[in-house]
């Protein structure tokens, strides 16, 4: 569907706004999301400056929405505007990489409040256009309007050539493996070293520069997503709020148990120094506090030597960490045999959120 970009009600009130005005302002964000290089079939017929963007895709496409709010999902006093834009838009590029989806376009819509000037939208936007020139992501359309706080709403489309090629949530069976990519907690170690300077001493400078980035700076994982899809994953979900929650996503949607072995677990250098410093439980940074925007993913015993080849190939290891079960729920396993509740993040919440009897 075409959608408007257009500067409703702007923030042309304010001294900086007020001199350049609300068209300039369009032009230079057009003008700085014009620099990348979209892939083949994202690049718009009609783009930022019109009354709708026109797009002409080709095979099937999946869409997904994902809000950034302050105080929610970020805090502006830890996380500059570059970083703000990027991970709006890495957030957002992550469930398509969970559905094995190339991406197309991206529509930003962005509130901004009272105390934010023109340079300081530049500079967001110039976060979040360096993740389209990476990902090949065509930014084409959104919106501007006033808000009491900052938020960004990212609406992605991603594309493969038929409906079956996507990998959904829905697809696990009982007896299959369950594994993720890359490693876990960092987000979380990353944000308590960005809220807490006392544990900066835990690492030491280049570990905490990592940790800090994996917070601020997540990386989608597009290429691995794609190539677990083109290898038989049964069912796929971005780690965004938990391994425990949104391993309790897909096990309903699959009507499944997920058995997840805590020593198998990857978790990032550093993770498990900041969470000591910290007083808290590595695993629970790891397996609770999301962000770190992995993917977990069932696979078929027979093809996860492949999946590990292919996701190496696309620079992202990739770890078994337990096996599907006919009993529902999420359950995860100590090395001697104990059973710990699955924790993860629940936005309504604002706690652990419930991933299924343990």
């Amino acid at each position: 569907m075409p959608v408007e970009f257009g500067f409703n009600e702007v923030v042309t009130r304010e001294p900086e706004m007020r001199e350049n005005g609300e068209f300039a302002l369009i032009a230079r964000l057009a003008e700085l999301l014009a620099g990348g290089g979209p892939r083949a079939g994202a690049a718009p017929a009609v783009g930022i400056g019109d009354d709708a963007a026109v797009t002409a895709p080709g095979g099937a496409t999946a869409t997904s929405v994902d809000a950034f709010v302050e105080g929610v999902h970020f805090r502006r006093d830890t996380a500059p505007p570059s970083a703000i834009g990027a991970k709006a838009l890495a957030a957002a590029l992550s469930d398509l990489a969970a559905m094995g989806a190339t991406p197309g376009e991206a529509y930003v819509v962005i509130g901004i409040p009272r105390d934010i000037g023109e340079e300081e939208c530049l500079e967001l936007y110039a976060g979040l256009s360096r993740v389209a020139d990476d990902t090949g992501t065509a930014v084409v359309g959104g919106d501007v309007t006033r808000a009491p706080a900052l938020f960004l709403a990212v609406t992605v489309v991603g594309r493969l050539p038929d409906p079956g090629a996507f990998v959904g949530r829905d697809g696990a069976e009982a007896g299959e493996t369950v594994a993720v990519t890359g490693e876990l907690g960092g987000a979380a170690a990353g944000r308590l070293l960005l809220e807490r300077e006392d544990l900066g001493t835990a690492v030491d400078a280049d570990t905490a520069a990592a940790l800090r980035r994996r917070q601020l700076e997540p990386t989608p994982r597009l290429s691995a997503g794609a190539a677990l899809a083109a290898t038989g994953a049964s069912a796929m979900i971005d780690v965004s709020d938990g391994v425990g929650a949104d391993a309790a996503q897909l096990a309903a949607a699959s009507g499944v148990g997920v058995e997840i072995e805590l020593d198998r677990v990857p978790i990032q250098a550093g993770v498990a120094e900041v969470a000591e410093a910290a007083g808290r439980d590595p695993h629970e940074l790891a397996l609770g506090e999301g962000e770190d925007y992995e993917l977990l993913v069932v696979l078929p015993t027979s093809r996860v030597a492949d999946a590990g080849r292919a996701t190496s190939a696309a620079g992202v290891p990739l770890t078994r960490v337990g096996l599907t079960t006919a009993e529902g729920g999420v359950r995860i396993r100590t090395s001697d045999g104990l059973r710990r509740p699955p924790p993860g993040f629940d936005h309504l919440r604002h706690r652990p959120a419930d991933g299924g009897p343990g």
